[in-house]
């Protein structure tokens, strides 16, 4: 994806006196690693908190949460099986295209203008405080900086914030999903099982018989292509197509597309990896395979509403994916000044594990809760609630 293929490079060394495992600053910022607020696939006319009963459905709820927490997970360890345990992307693509459809039931052009707001709203106060950062840092913008206003391409940012600004690869790609979501609909309508199969092919193309070309349109093209899938995949299950299919049948679809995106991941690997997220046909295949069944065989979560706590935090990412997903990155950065820091407190370095990415990754989340605190509030001005502290 295109912010699998910028890999930050400010790593820090430990500070004097710590081990040389201590965590370091910048994780690769992938694909694996964007659903709730509207770019993540919640409804448009959905509520600050998502609440338990009737009109949500929690398991869609909780799997847009982990695929959240699965995303700051990899950019925290780097670990790169996770893309195969739990393709985040993929996920959270289908979800948002099933929603997207269930909201295309209403005028086109309205539902529209309500994502690209919902999106755009929380992007501006975004770039508004990374772009100071930068400048701060010697950035000075150009006429790309409109990316950063409309970005239908990457937003253009320095070598210091690339960490915090190669992940709106994902919104990028969510905001053209959006918008050719009207004529996608209709397309895949008209014959849903053979659009669903023809799908892959751009990505099969690109990857294997033409290069797409360099520069931002280059990159719209290669994620697009990717997860065209799975959003057309999150459409066939609004409309009940794989509700029509035999558990047999979708079994027998998913287990050669995981096959096959298993074999081209592990032949065709990227400086020795096999990494989903730097190898994009291997991710859509895989992708797809995995995300089938999981819209396919749909469990029960009504017990979710018994459980407060689980439940509580389960509406928490959803009112607020769009935040969590835009500061992770900048929660991971801060992380590192901050543990080094620690450092220097003789009770901490002594009885605080500041060595292990485990207290960076605990670390991260109490910062993003922190902007959750300070900038979660703008997702409810951009979907015209009343905004809250906490939802």
């Amino acid at each position: 994806m295109a912010g699998a293929h910028r890999r930050a490079a400010h790593r820090r060394a430990a500070p004097s006196g710590a081990p040389s495992g201590a965590p370091s600053a910048v994780r690769p910022v992938a694909s694996s690693g964007t659903s709730s607020a509207a770019p993540f696939g919640a409804p448009s006319g959905a509520p600050s908190v998502a609440p338990s009963g009737a009109g949500r459905d929690r398991y869609f709820d909780a799997l847009r949460a982990f695929a959240l927490v699965r995303v700051v997970a990899y950019h925290t360890f780097e670990w790169p099986w996770l893309g195969f345990v739990f393709p985040s992307m993929g996920v959270m693509f289908a979800l948002a295209g099933s929603l997207m459809a269930r909201s295309l039931e209403r005028p086109a052009a309205r539902v529209v203008r309500s994502r690209l707001r919902r999106l755009l709203v929380p992007l501006w106060v975004f770039g508004a405080v990374l772009g100071v950062a930068m400048a701060k840092h010697g950035w000075l913008p150009g006429a790309d900086a409109l990316y950063w206003v409309l970005p239908v391409g990457d937003p253009p940012g320095d070598a210091w914030g690339e960490q915090a600004w190669a992940v709106l690869w994902y919104l990028r790609t969510y905001l053209w999903f959006v918008l050719l979501s009207p004529v996608l609909l209709r397309v895949l309508r008209l014959a849903p099982l053979p659009v669903l199969l023809l799908s892959l092919v751009p990505v099969v193309l690109f990857e294997t018989v033409w290069s797409v070309p360099d520069g931002r349109l280059g990159s719209a093209l290669s994620d697009l292509s990717v997860f065209l899938f799975c959003w057309l995949l999150g459409f066939a299950h609004r409309d009940g197509v794989l509700d029509r299919l035999r558990p047999a049948a979708v079994l027998a679809a998913a287990a050669p597309l995981m096959a096959a995106g298993a074999w081209w991941a592990f032949g065709h690997r990227v400086d020795g990896t096999y990494d989903l997220d730097d190898i994009p046909l291997a991710q859509a295949l895989w992708s797809a395979g995995f995300v089938l069944p999981l819209l396919r065989f749909r469990p029960d979560f009504g017990w979710l509403a018994r459980r407060p706590v689980a439940d509580r935090i389960v509406s928490v990412f959803n009112a607020r994916a769009v935040t969590v997903y835009l500061w992770h990155e900048v929660a991971l950065m801060a992380s590192v000044p901050l543990i080094d820091l620690m450092w220097d407190v003789p009770a901490f370095e002594r009885d605080l594990p500041l060595d292990s990415m485990w207290f960076q990754f605990g670390i991260a989340w109490v910062l993003i809760a922190l902007a959750v605190a300070l900038f979660g509030w703008v997702e409810d001005v951009a979907a015209k609630r009343r905004p809250r502290l906490l939802p």
